[in-house]
C-alpha cells in the first residue's frame, strides 16, 4: 500500500484548490490504494479503498465525475448549485498527475500552479519551485529565487528565517506578519510552512497570503479619533466609548462630556434624544450602514454615517458638515428597514449611497461603510463588481443619478469573489419636488439565483441521466435533431447485467455504470459527438464522421482495452451493439429507433454481438417480439407438450429411460421446437414458469409409466434438460420441493458448457438435486466448450455424447477414436455413456462394440407422446 506520507502534499493541495474553486463542494479522490474525502474546511480523511459515493449524493445535489483516459479519478459533489468547470479541470489535472503510475515531479510542478503564493523548499531550505503569485508578491524574477537559500531570498527577515528553520525540522508553523515593499506600496504578508513528502523527496511547503486589507482597516479605526472630523467609537448599543476632537467641539459651551451615554442623547444634536441618530445606530448594529443629515443644536446640519467595524461589537459614527440638498427623509429609512427580503441601497440625487442594508452588504461582499457617502457606480467598479445581461453580454455600470425611473430588469451580478448571481434589479424614485427636481433612488436587488438554478436543474434533469450526468433519451433525441450531418449512432446493452447486479449489488453496479459512461463520454468528445444513457444498462453514442464498422470498433475498444474496476476486482463486460448510419434528413427519433432495433437483434444472437441496421431487422425483431408476447400465454393456455425420446440399454437391448423433449403447439405457427423460443424465454422471467411446467410434467410422465407397467418398468426414469442459470434463479424449483421430495426429482441433463463454472454455488446446487433423487448427466459432451475437470468435480452419473460424434460413425476414423476414448475415460471414472442421435443400425452395432452403455435416436424410435410411449413400451 502506498504510504500516506507520499501524498501529503497532494492532500493539502486538494483542500487549497477546493477552497479557491469550489468552497462548498466535497471531493472523493482515489490516490494510490486509498480513497480520500476532501473538503475546503477540514483535513483530508481516508474513507477506505473503494470509491463509493454516499447514498445521499444520489438523492440530492449535483455529482460530477472526474475522469481521464476512461479512468474514474474522483467524484465531486455539491448540495447547492453546479460545480464550476474550472474546479473540474484543475482537480482532474492534479489527480491524473498524482496517480501511482504518474511521476512525482509532474505532481510537484502542477501543485505549484496554485492561484496562491506557494513555494517548495528542500529539506535544506533551498527554493525548488515557486508559483507565479509568489514571485508577484515579492516583485522578483524566478531566476533570483529558484535555487537560492531562504537566507538569500529573505535577507533581513530574521523572524521568517527562524520559523522556516522549525519547519525544516519537521514542524508545521505559522509565520509572523511581515511588511513587504513592492514598488512604491507596502504589503502585509501572513503565511504558514509545513513539511511535505513527495515520493522520495522531503521538504517544506510555504504558502503566503496578502493581508494588507486587514491592516488598512485596523489603521483606519485606530486613527479615526485623531482627526478633527466629528467622529465617535460606539458600542453596538450606541454608547459613546471615545469621541474625536471634532465631535467634542460641537457640544454647546459648558456641556459635560458624556462618555458612555447613547450618541443620540448627546446635547450637540437638536431635539435630544435624536430619533434620526437612534435609527442610524440601530441599523448599523444589525449589520447595515446608513447616512442621514442630522440637525445640530447650534444650527446647521451634520451629515452623519454609522457603520460596523471589523472589531466585534464596535461601531463608528462619522460626520461632515452639509446642507439639506439631497437629504433622505426619515420615512425612506423606515421603509428600507422594513425591506427584509431584498438587498437595498438608497442613493441620493448625486448618485451617492445614503443607506446600505445588511443584505446588500452581505451580497456584495463588502462592508457597508465602504459605500456610504460615495458614488455607488464608482465604488462598485473599483471593487470589481460587474454587470452582465442574462445572455452574458457586459453592461456598463449605470450612473444611478441619471437612470430612467422606474427601472426593472434581470441582470447577472459578478462579485469580487468570482461568484455570479442572477438578480432582479429595481430602481424606484423616492422624494423629489413638484417642479421636477430629482430626489433619492431606491435600488432593490432580489436574488433570483436559487430560482433560476432550480429552473435550470429542472431543464437539465429533463434531458440528463441523474446517475451518470449523460444525456437521457430525450436529450439525445434533441441533440440528434439539431446536429444533422453524416456519422453513426451506436446503441449498446451490457450482457448479463441483471446477474452482475445480483452478484455485486446496486452501489457497485452504479460505479460500473459510471465508468462505462465515462469511457463513452470520452469517446464521444473525441469525435464531437454525444453520449447518453437510455435505460438501466443501455447506452448510446453518436460519432459524427465515423462509418458503422468504425463506430462499432471504437466503442468495443473503449470498453475492452482496460478492465473496469469495482472495488478490489477487475470486471470485464461484453455488450450487444446496434449501429445505424445517419442518412441525410434522418430524424433523431428514426436514427435512435433503428439503432435500438439493431441492438435488440444483436442481443438475440448471443453475447458480445454486433448488428448493423437494415430494414429487414425491424421485421425480424417485430416477429421475435410477437413470439415473446405469445409465449407469455402459452403456459396458461396449455399450449406446451412433452415428447419422450426413449433410450435402450445396448447391453440388454431393453428400454431403460426417456428424455423429455419440450414442444410448443403454437396456434398459428404449428409445433415449435425449443430452439425457436427458449432463447426468448431465458431473457425474461418466462423461463421460470416453463421450467416448472417441464419438471412437473416429466414427474407425472414417469409416474404414468411406472403405474401402467410396474413389473417391467417399475424403475423407469425420465430426464429433463435444465440450464444451471435457470436452476440458480428459479424460485419455482423451491416451490416444487414438496413434489420432488415425495415423488423424487427427475434426472437432470446439464449442458457441458455450463459446467465450466467450478464455483461452490454450482456444486451445492447439483448436490441438492442429487439428494432429491436426481441422477445428473452431462449433455452434448465432446463438442464445443467441455471441461474434463467437471467430470470429477461434480456428482455426475453419466455423459451424453454430442450428436455430431455419433453422426460421423462408422466412416470417420478420428470420430471413432474420439468416441472410443470418451467411453474409456468415462468408464474409468465410473460414469455411464449414452449416445444421442443414433440414426442407423450400423451405428447401433458399432456403439455396442465400443462398450457404449445406452443409445437413443430415430434408429430406435422417434420422439413419442405419453400415450404412444406406453404403447411402444408394451411392445418392447
Amino acid at each position: 500500500m502506498t504510504p500516506l506520507a507520499t501524498f501529503s502534499a497532494v492532500h493539502a493541495t486538494l483542500s487549497d484548490l477546493l477552497r479557491v474553486h469550489a468552497p462548498r463542494a466535497t471531493l472523493l479522490a482515489s490516490l494510490g490504494d486509498e480513497v480520500l474525502r476532501v473538503r475546503a474546511d477540514a483535513p483530508a480523511e481516508s474513507v477506505g479503498p473503494d470509491l463509493v459515493p454516499p447514498d445521499e449524493w444520489f438523492d440530492r445535489g449535483e455529482m460530477t465525475w472526474l475522469t481521464r483516459d476512461g479512468s474514474l479519478l474522483g467524484l465531486l459533489w455539491t448540495e447547492d448549485g453546479e460545480v464550476p468547470a474550472a474546479a473540474v479541470q484543475v482537480l482532474t489535472m492534479l489527480l491524473a498527475a498524482a496517480r501511482v503510475d504518474g511521476t512525482n515531479r509532474e505532481t510537484e510542478v502542477l501543485v505549484t500552479q496554485l492561484p496562491v503564493a506557494t513555494a517548495w523548499l528542500t529539506a535544506d531550505l533551498n527554493f525548488r519551485k515557486v508559483s507565479r503569485p509568489f514571485l508577484e508578491m515579492f516583485g522578483l524574477p524566478e531566476s533570483q529565487v529558484v535555487g537560492q537559500t531562504v537566507q538569500q531570498v529573505f535577507a533581513g527577515r530574521a523572524a521568517f528565517l527562524e520559523v522556516l528553520a522549525q519547519a525544516g525540522a519537521g514542524r508545521s508553523v505559522r509565520l509572523p506578519d511581515e511588511q513587504v515593499r513592492r514598488g512604491g506600496a507596502v504589503v502585509w504578508v501572513r503565511g504558514e510552512a509545513r513539511p511535505y513528502y513527495g515520493g522520495a523527496v522531503a521538504g517544506v511547503m510555504l504558502t503566503l497570503q496578502d493581508v494588507t486589507g486587514e491592516y488598512e482597516r485596523a489603521a483606519r479605526v485606530s486613527a479615526l479619533l485623531d482627526t478633527e472630523t466629528p467622529a465617535a467609537l460606539l458600542s453596538d448599543s450606541g454608547a459613546v466609548l471615545q469621541a474625536s476632537h471634532g465631535l467634542l467641539e460641537l457640544l454647546p459651551a459648558a456641556s459635560p462630556v458624556v462618555t458612555g451615554a447613547p450618541l443620540w442623547a448627546w446635547p450637540c444634536f437638536a431635539n435630544v434624544p435624536s430619533d434620526t441618530v437612534r435609527d442610524l445606530v440601530r441599523l448599523a448594529a444589525t449589520g447595515g450602514a446608513a447616512r442621514a443629515e442630522v440637525e445640530l443644536q447650534g444650527g446647521g446640519t451634520l451629515t452623519l454615517s454609522v457603520r460596523r467595524t471589523s472589531e466585534e461589537g464596535l461601531l463608528v459614527a462619522q460626520g461632515e458638515a452639509g446642507g439639506r440638498d439631497g437629504r433622505a427623509p426619515l420615512g425612506v429609512m423606515t421603509q428600507v428597514l422594513a425591506l427584509s427580503e431584498d438587498a437595498t441601497i438608497l442613493v441620493d440625487h448625486l448618485g451617492r449611497a445614503q443607506l446600505v442594508s445588511e443584505r446588500a452588504s452581505a451580497l456584495l461582499g463588502v462592508e457597508a461603510a465602504r459605500l456610504v457617502g460615495l458614488s455607488v457606480s464608482r465604488v462598485l467598479g473599483e471593487l470589481g463588481v460587474r454587470l452582465f445581461t442574462p445572455e452574458g453580454e457586459p453592461m456598463v455600470m449605470p450612473d444611478w443619478k441619471d437612470v430612467p425611473l422606474p427601472l426593472r430588469r434581470e441582470v447577472l451580478l459578478a462579485l469580487p469573489d468570482g461568484t455570479v448571481r442572477q438578480m432582479e434589479l429595481r430602481a424606484t424614485g423616492v422624494g423629489g419636488e413638484a417642479g421636477g427636481a430629482r430626489g433619492s433612488v431606491l435600488l432593490t436587488l432580489r436574488d433570483l439565483t436559487a430560482l433560476r438554478r432550480a429552473q435550470a436543474k429542472i431543464r437539465h434533469d429533463a434531458r440528463h441521466d441523474s446517475l451518470t450526468g449523460l444525456l437521457n433519451r430525450t436529450g439525445l433525441r434533441e441533440a440528434l435533431n439539431a446536429a444533422g450531418g453524416a456519422g453513426s449512432v451506436v446503441c449498446l446493452d451490457i450482457d448479463g447485467f441483471g446477474a452482475l447486479n445480483a452478484a455485486l449489488g446496486r452501489t457497485a453496479c452504479d460505479r460500473l455504470l459510471i465508468q462505462v459512461a465515462a469511457r463513452l463520454n470520452d469517446l464521444a468528445n473525441e469525435s464531437r459527438g454525444q453520449a447518453a444513457r437510455l435505460a438501466d444498462d443501455s447506452f448510446a453514442v453518436t460519432l459524427p464522421g465515423v462509418d458503422a464498422p468504425g463506430a462499432a470498433g471504437r466503442v468495443r475498444a473503449a470498453l475492452q482495452q482496460v478492465p473496469l474496476r469495482v472495488g478490489q476486482r477487475d470486471v470485464s463486460v461484453s455488450v450487444a451493439l446496434g449501429v445505424v448510419t445517419l442518412a441525410a434528413g434522418m430524424s433523431g427519433d428514426a436514427a435512435l429507433g433503428d439503432a435500438e432495433v439493431a441492438m435488440q437483434h444483436a442481443k438475440r444472437q448471443g453475447r458480445d454481438q454486433v448488428s448493423v441496421f437494415n430494414p429487414d431487422l425491424r421485421e425480424q425483431v417485430a416477429r421475435a417480439f410477437e413470439l415473446e408476447e405469445a409465449l407469455r400465454g402459452a403456459v396458461e393456455g396449455e399450449q406446451f407438450t412433452l415428447l419422450y425420446q426413449p433410450a435402450i440399454s445396448l447391453r440388454e437391448g431393453r428400454p431403460v429411460s426417456a428424455e423429455a423433449l419440450l414442444r410448443w403447439n403454437h396456434p398459428t405457427l404449428g409445433m415449435l421446437s425449443p430452439n425457436r423460443f427458449l432463447d426468448l424465454a431465458s431473457r425474461s422471467d418466462l423461463i421460470t414458469s416453463i421450467s416448472e411446467w417441464v419438471v412437473q410434467e416429466a414427474v407425472l410422465g414417469r409416474s404414468a409409466v411406472r403405474s401402467a407397467l410396474p413389473e417391467r418398468y417399475g424403475d423407469w426414469t425420465v430426464s429433463v434438460n435444465l440450464g444451471l442459470e435457470e436452476l440458480r434463479r428459479s424460485a419455482g424449483l423451491r416451490r416444487l420441493l414438496p413434489l420432488l421430495s415425495a415423488e423424487g426429482a427427475p434426472d437432470i441433463e446439464v449442458a457441458a458448457g455450463s459446467l465450466l463454472d467450478h464455483s461452490q454455488e454450482t456444486l451445492g446446487l447439483l448436490e441438492q438435486l442429487r439428494s432429491l433423487g436426481a441422477r445428473l448427466s452431462v449433455d452434448d459432451f465432446g463438442d464445443g466448450a467441455s471441461s474434463l475437470a467437471s467430470l470429477t468435480r461434480f456428482p455426475l452419473s453419466a455423459v451424453k455424447l454430442h450428436p455430431t460424434l455419433t453422426a460421423r460413425l462408422p466412416g470417420d476414423d478420428k470420430s471413432l477414436a474420439l468416441v472410443q476414448g470418451t467411453i474409456d475415460l468415462a468408464h474409468r471414472l465410473g460414469l455411464g455413456v449414452v449416445a444421442v442421435g443414433v440414426e442407423t443400425s450400423e451405428q447401433l452395432h458399432m456403439l455396442r462394440g465400443l462398450g457404449c452403455d445406452a443409445a437413443q435416436g430415430y434408429a430406435i424410435t422417434p420422439p413419442l407422446g405419453r400415450a404412444e410411449l406406453l404403447a411402444w413400451l408394451r411392445e418392447h
